[in-house]
């Protein structure tokens, strides 16, 4: 049983810190399987015990790590979006595009076997924050709109991602912004029930 430290001691934020960028560093090298705990421990110059007083496993690892990269990322794209638009669901996308492409330049050639692991988590968080910029008094409006707002994000959530994930897969042949600018009226069309 993992023993959850304080999260805001120092200490604990510099050890989780210090793993994580153990993990940074041999995910360079090898592929995310041949990784052991044992490995990031070592890298890390702490003992397998101190790992698992801050992570599970290897998954939890990897997971804070894309979670953190992808809420950067984003966060970055929307800073001073206020409401749900065509503007915000486009930088929405350029930011699943900029992660898509880090994780790719982070793992090299182990983004085949890293892209999908954690794509339903990415997934879901681009429906919640899609759902952040929902007007709450629109989800009471009419008996249906609770679930034909969150059908249609989970719909946009999962084209964007898909949409950004092939793009990156097959070479990213133009560059993001292009890319976005092309696909977005396919995209407002998913995303009307989400706007009106």
């Amino acid at each position: 049983m993992t023993v959850k430290k304080n999260e805001a001691d120092p200490r604990v934020l510099r050890t989780r810190r210090l793993l994580q960028d153990a993990f940074a560093s041999l995910i360079q090298e090898k592929d995310f399987e041949s990784i052991t705990v044992r490995d990031i421990a070592e890298r890390a110059t702490v003992n397998r015990a101190t790992f698992y007083a801050h992570f599970v496993d290897k998954f939890e690892i990897l997971e804070a790590k894309l979670m953190e990269s992808f809420m950067t990322i984003i966060n970055r794209r929307i800073n001073g979006h206020e409401s749900l638009n065509e503007e915000t669901i486009q930088s929405i996308f350029l930011g699943v595009c900029d992660f898509h492409k880090g994780l790719d330049n982070m793992c090299k050639r182990r983004y085949q076997s890293l892209g999908p692991v954690f794509e339903i988590q990415i997934k879901e968080k681009i429906q919640t924050i899609l759902l952040s910029f929902i007007d709450k008094d629109k989800m009471q409006s009419n008996p249906n709109a609770p679930f034909l707002i969150n059908t249609a994000s989970i719909m946009l959530s999962w084209g964007i991602y898909g949409a950004a994930y092939v793009w990156n897969n097959e070479g990213r042949l133009i560059n993001a912004e292009s890319f976005v600018k092309q696909t977005m009226p396919l995209v407002m069309n998913g995303a009307k029930e989400l706007l009106e």
